[in-house]
């Protein structure tokens, strides 16, 4: 081993540990001490929430108070994916014991992925107040603010990471992904490298680089990857992602085969890794069309709140959402926001808590609400999202993608909305996914025949709305976006009813922070290089173009016949 790998080993042992040894320090302030409560943590460390909940039920009857119990049943909950159960849990221990850091740890991350991200940091401040470098906190706090589009904010707890761990790879790549939110492209590659010479076969630090994608990689950087690739030591998570980069760098000098390969091996250490249900997407498209006829929404007419404010796109991932959004965005009247979880949250509330009063499921349960329910819930949606959006700006976007499995709800919710529909080539939006790597969602991307179903899955549900809601959904489509842009742009703002504005065609100087994946891309001017990028990849899509079938020759329409019958 050359001194230089020597060095990296000992960074690497140095550092890479800084958020779990920070989380068995929190852990460790407040063991259980209480046998059953040990054997009920063991549970939970095993990944065995429903043996835990068995076992904290009974201890909980004899001791309801006990603050201990009461933390392990809230983090039960979370585990088994009750969060509102768990946030209620985390705040009864809290009131019993409001020192108890790591209970208020775990609330305040709950209570954000309940979509209260301004409670969370009252609670993350409480935190900070009594330990102001804890690596947990501010790691956090630096989430919860970019999540609120704060970035700004969230860039301040980064630099105050790097500055008190300046040998942390996790904390620098943190550090890149932010500095890229807010168009710090050199700084977000500076970055990567650091993360990259503290480890060196850090498999993410690399993807991100490519990720960029404006950044090309160096032949020795090539090399790099390649020699990490050939060692045996190499974890199965950074050799997916090395394999994702490879496929772009090779991509880059368009040799293709070769960036295929790398592609499809990539593609293939990542779906080992997840679970997926292939039929999943299938079966919540005939449910949404068993439910929402057109009986259903002339009955409820009137219904929902009636604001006309919010923009929702939705579609696939990587069809133009992001270029869409910042379009609308640099109009003087439209605030954009992100993608915002707000419409899905409230379907997971609306499944959890109010259809088994009703002996139902989502979406069957909302047949049986009132006008006055469906009001409610507009408003809810109006009243989570406010934070989000400026004063003076009538309409925002909200640009969630898989929204599309919701347009029944927000057509009930909120009848004035605006829903746009991004679409783009089937083999190209699906070759897109297949290139890239998503942190969170689309589980149907890493396997081409998966891909193609889902998509036919998107068609076949948005075909349905169509026919039932005629006129409801405004399409886009991003080739005729990119090649005629103000004519497109134009016909969207009838439709949104605003005047033209000529900053929706120099949307490229909208220096607005934002997460995408595509950030970068929409903060240059319109290019239609991709537009038949998928081509140069043609030969080795044979299980996609099967999977897609009729919705290929169709395209920009839809199959009169051939859909899936679901």
């Amino acid at each position: 081993m050359s001194a230089y790998q020597q060095e990296g080993a000992r960074q690497q042992l140095a550092s890479e540990d800084v958020f779990a040894a920070a989380a068995a320090k929190l852990r460790g302030k407040r063991p259980p001490r209480h046998p059953k409560l040990r054997e009920a943590s063991e549970l939970l460390r095993q990944k065995e929430p429903e043996s835990a909940e068995r076992l904290l039920s009974v201890y909980l009857n004899q001791y309801p108070d006990d603050p201990s119990a009461l933390h392990l049943m809230a983090q039960t909950a979370y585990g088994l994916g009750q969060k509102e159960k768990a946030e209620a849990l985390f705040a009864r221990c809290l009131k019993l014991e409001p020192d108890f850091t790591a209970a208020r740890y775990e609330y305040a991350n709950t209570i954000f992925q309940l979509n209260r991200p301004s409670l969370a940091l009252e609670q993350l401040d409480v935190l900070l107040n009594d330990d102001p470098s804890h690596v947990l906190y501010l790691d956090l706090k630096a989430i919860v603010l970019s999540a609120m589009g704060r970035h700004e904010d969230a860039m301040t707890c980064q630099r105050q990471l790097v500055g008190l761990h300046p040998r942390s790879p996790d904390i620098w790549i943190k550090f890149g992904w932010t500095s890229k939110s807010v168009g710090q492209s050199e700084q977000a590659i500076e970055a990567f490298r650091r993360a990259i010479e503290f480890r060196p076969a850090y498999g993410e630090a690399y993807w991100s680089l490519a990720d960029l994608k404006s950044f090309h990689f160096s032949a020795e950087e090539i090399q790099a990857m390649q020699g990490h690739l050939a060692r045996t030591d190499v974890s199965g998570e950074d050799r997916m992602y090395l394999h994702f980069a490879l496929g772009k760098a090779y991509g880059d000098e368009k040799n293709y085969a070769k960036s295929f390969e790398n592609y499809a091996r990539a593609n293939a250490l990542k779906r080992l890794s997840i679970e997926y249900d292939s039929g999943w997407l299938a079966r919540n498209v005939a449910k949404c069309k068993a439910l929402y006829t057109r009986d259903l929404v002339q009955t409820r007419a009137g219904s929902g709140c009636d604001t006309p404010g919010p923009i929702f796109i939705v579609g696939m991932q990587r069809a133009g959402s992001t270029l869409l959004e910042q379009i609308l965005a640099s109009h003087s009247a439209v605030e954009g926001t992100a993608e915002l979880p707000d419409i899905s949250l409230l379907a997971e509330h609306i499944g959890e808590e109010i259809a088994p009063k009703f002996r139902s499921e989502y979406p069957g349960v909302l047949a049986k609400l009132d006008a006055a329910s469906l009001r409610e819930f507009g408003e809810s949606y109006m009243e989570t999202t406010r934070f989000r959006r400026s004063p003076g700006r009538p309409f925002f976007t909200d640009k969630m993608p898989y929204n599309f499995l919701h347009v029944g709800l927000i057509h009930l919710i909120l009848p004035n909305a605006k829903i746009i529909d991004m679409r783009r080539h089937p083999l190209a939006c699906c070759f897109s996914n297949f290139s890239s790597h998503f942190k969170f969602g689309a589980l149907f991307a890493y396997r081409l025949a998966e891909l193609g179903q889902a998509y036919s899955d998107y068609v076949e549900l948005m075909a349905h709305f169509d026919a039932v809601l005629p006129g409801r959904v405004h399409r886009v489509f991003y080739e005729d976006l990119v090649r005629k842009p103000e004519a497109e742009i134009r016909r969207l703002l009838d439709h949104i009813g605003l005047p033209f504005e000529d900053a929706c065609l120099r949307f490229h100087e909208n220096r607005r922070a934002m997460d995408s994946v595509s950030s970068e891309q929409v903060r240059r001017p319109i290019f239609n290089e991709s537009v038949d990028q998928w081509r140069n990849y043609e030969p080795w899509l044979g299980p996609l173009k099967s999977a897609l079938g009729l919705v290929v020759d169709a395209y920009p329409g839809v199959p009169v016949a051939g859909l899936p019958d679901h």
